[in-house]
């Protein structure tokens, strides 16, 4: 052991025990400002399957592989991170004994390829990861970069770290090779062998590269100790945290049902609550639970959230990342006030820390954070609050960000808590909500129309629509026809398309008329809790009545909406309402493989869907649509954005009833896609959707940029047309059914030309003729 050695050595060693004083406390702290949040027992188990979830997503990277194409190369750093560390805890030894190295495993030919196998893909990883970053820089147009708003300085050190860490590992390998400290086969030291040619047998050579990945790490551990909001490196403890504790324990993301508005670690009873003790929604950055400030600190800048946002997007200033990023500045920066105690109340007045002196001790930049308001001004008139109402307003709930998440961040969970506080205790909201709300209330819809026009829909129809009379009597379905369905003039198509096709095919079913009422999707989604739970609850008492004596299964409902599908199937269970919920798309799929319903004229067609958001991200119902467009004989046209990557038409999130002030129209963005694939038709299977297209296409045909015979179907009409049409008389000379008497002038009309035979729509793209 030489001068080297022990100068080295004693230097790392000395390092060392700072450095990793400074982590250990911190992950300390950490503790200790995650517990500020609120209780939330609903964490807690079962224990089986969230470990399962978690050896899941991060082994096979199932959630990072979203992206494929920077899943690889984070695979091999995170692996290199992991499995390497045994690697930077053996240069402890290595930097005062250069021949040193772990018992048994050292002569093991497996481990040194494994450790060879790791040196080179933490180098290959993390170069990779650079580059990645370098081509998806913000330099590049306007918002068109996911890491726009994201701390490159903080990436590049991290990545920068890796870099090192891996070429220590190598180096000091290649050095001990050169000494032939072992005699390692070249398959197992396939770099460092060829290497060690090049490289002087010298013990202090390899003291050097043991202290090279001793210092990177040692000052990497000094620098994240001192940064707790330094997400990108932190995530590497808290992501197993995250992954483990997200808030399905079936290892689903969280979407479907919005999480309870919760109090004290248990769910909120509005009529027993107290708004001196309990928390309404989140008005504070101590309102979020633990499992939130959790998220805030697991957040690695990444950008994928905001690259799917559809109002980041179209110039709205709500970024998923940035309105996470924003709450963990503004949590950490207020801890060191909370952990002395401090509290305000509703006022915004001192009642937690007493004394002459209260504020003795605490850092004067917490007690200035103490005092910003979560959310600012409504006005927009720079309060100091945290978070820009208009970011908070823009978001449609649509569930894109919480899809790509790869550490399972609950977005639109604490998007709707703020909104629950801002609603219900500030009663501070986009002026368009007041006469949703009324209406609501008053009316049970949205549309302030009365309840007993719910019926109108069935007055064109040439057969009688049964509506319940207080026995189900053998109808097997109750058939929902949500607001929209029943008052909205182009929805009024898709329920009563629905219905035919229910009747053609013999399901017995029955409608509830004036007895239906909102299910309460956009008060819930708008933060109007106390609204919802009332029209909820409501509804659970007529439906209940209705199905009096039938068990859970035989309890069938059958929805025209998505939201309604939503709601009805993942938000009643928890109010006592347990119904088997269908949509309409997955029935009627069921009844054309059945051959309940035989299409007989194919609709020749080019038609591209559009996924409600709602029934796909949220329900995971993707295939049942698609299949009913090619029942039809349409050719489906997939749109670049679609599956769990579809965009969202702008109506979700209560946004259906607010007007768009700030930047482009979501649904002509949306329709703008569509109108790329080519089609005569843009088909979708919810209300809400097909009013935000119709509306989209209707601006781009008066922009002059859509053709006039571009029209917005819900499948049901596509199906009931292939149905009910009379076919060419070439199929009825081959023996194809001919339906007699059809007075439907939609349905009688001529046969459709294929699109690439007659152009109808856009133009259609060389590539794709």
């Amino acid at each position: 052991m030489g001068a080297v050695e022990l100068t080295l050595g004693g230097i790392s060693v000395l390092l060392g025990i700072v450095a990793w004083g400074l982590f250990i406390a911190t992950i300390a702290r950490f503790v200790r400002v995650i517990r500020l949040g609120q209780p939330d027992p609903t964490r807690n188990g079962p224990f089986m399957p969230r470990l399962g979830t978690l050896i899941k997503e991060f082994a096979a990277h199932t959630r990072m592989a979203k992206f494929r194409q920077v899943a690889p190369w984070h695979w091999m750093v995170m692996w290199g991170f992991l499995i390497g560390s045994l690697a930077l805890f053996e240069a402890y030894g290595e930097v005062f004994v250069p021949t040193w190295g772990w018992p048994v495993l050292e002569d093991w030919s497996l481990w040194s390829l494994l450790m060879e196998l790791l040196g080179v893909a933490t180098i290959v990883g993390g170069i990779g990861l650079v580059l990645i970053r370098q081509a998806n820089h913000p330099r590049r147009a306007d918002r068109q970069s996911r890491f726009a708003g994201s701390n490159f300085k903080w990436a590049y050190f991290v990545e920068a770290v890796v870099i090192i860490e891996g070429i220590g590992i190598i180096g000091v390998r290649a050095a001990k090779a050169a000494m032939g400290v072992h005699e390692t086969p070249t398959w197992a030291a396939f770099v460092s062998n060829p290497l060690s040619h090049a490289l002087p047998a010298s013990a202090a050579l390899v003291s050097v590269f043991a202290f090279i990945k001793l210092m990177s790490a040692t000052v990497w551990l000094i620098v994240v100790a001192r940064t707790m909001t330094m997400g990108i490196a932190w995530h590497r403890f808290s992501a197993f945290f995250n992954i483990y504790f997200k808030r399905e324990d079936d290892g689903g993301v969280a979407l479907g049902a919005v999480k309870p508005m919760m109090s004290k670690g248990k769910v909120l009873d509005l009529e027993e609550a107290d708004p001196d003790e309990d928390t309404f929604g989140v008005g504070k950055v101590e309102d979020f639970s633990w499992k939130g400030w959790l998220d805030f600190s697991t957040c690695t800048e990444c950008g994928r959230c905001q690259s799917q946002c559809p109002a980041w997007n179209t110039g709205k200033p709500l970024s998923p990342k940035l309105l996470i990023t924003q709450l963990r500045d503004h949590a950490y920066a207020k801890a060191p006030y909370l952990l002395a105690g401090g509290k305000r109340d509703m006022a915004g007045d001192e009642i937690g820390l007493t004394g002459d002196n209260p504020h003795a001790g605490i850092d004067v930049l917490a007690l200035a954070e103490s005092e910003r308001p979560l959310i600012g001004g409504a006005d927009g008139a720079g309060t100091g609050g945290v978070i820009d109402p208009d970011m908070l307003w823009s978001c449609t709930s649509c569930g894109a960000c919480v899809e790509q998440c790869p550490v399972d961040i609950e977005h639109v969970d604490h998007i709707v808590d703020m909104r629950r506080y801002q609603v219900m205790i500030e009663s501070s909201f986009p002026t368009e909500l007041n006469g949703m709300f009324k209406n609501l209330e008053n009316k049970g819809n949205p549309w302030g129309q009365n309840a007993k026009d719910r019926l109108q829909w069935t007055e064109d129809l040439d057969f009688e629509v049964p509506v319940f009379d207080g026995d189900l009597g053998d109808a097997e379905y109750l058939f929902w026809v949500g607001c929209a369905g029943a008052f909205e003039d182009r929805a009024k198509k898709t329920t009563r398309a629905v219905a035919e096709l229910l009747h053609i095919a013999g399901v017995k079913y029955t409608v509830l008329g004036s007895e239906e009422s909102c299910t309460g999707d956009p008060a819930r989604r708008a933060g109007n809790e106390f609204l919802f739970q009332m029209l909820a609850q409501q509804n659970v008492e007529v439906l209940n009545s209705v199905f009096e004596g039938r068990e859970h299964k035989a309890r069938k409902v059958v929805v025209t909406c998505a939201h309604c599908f939503n709601t009805l199937a993942n938000e009643y269970p928890e109010l006592g309402g347990q119904f088997d919920v269908v949509h309409h798309t997955q029935l009627l799929n069921r009844l054309v493989r059945e051959k309940y319903l035989t299409p007989v004229a194919p609709v020749a067609e080019d038609v591209t869907y559009h996924d409600p958001c709602y029934l796909g991200r949220h329900n995971k119902v993707y295939d049942a649509p698609r299949e009913l467009v090619g029942a039809s004989g349409a050719k489906l046209r997939e749109m670049p954005r679609h599956g769990d990557r579809s965009m969202c038409c702008g109506a979700g999130g209560a946004r259906m009833w607010m007007e768009e002030k700030i930047g482009k129209r979501i649904n002509v963005e949306r329709v703008d896609e569509a109108l790329g694939t080519a089609p005569s038709k843009i088909a979708t299977g919810c209300p809400f959707c097909r009013v935000m297209l119709t509306d989209g296409v209707t601006a781009r045909q008066s922009d002059g940029i859509a053709s006039e015979r571009v029209e917005v179907v819900d499948v049901a009409q596509l199906l009931l047309t292939a149905v009910k049409r009379k076919p060419e008389p070439a199929l009825v000379a081959a023996g194809a059914p001919s339906l007699e008497g059809e007075s439907d002038a939609d349905l009688t009309s001529e046969p459709d030309v294929p699109t690439d035979e007659k152009a109808t729509g856009t133009p259609l793209p060389d590539e794709d003729k």
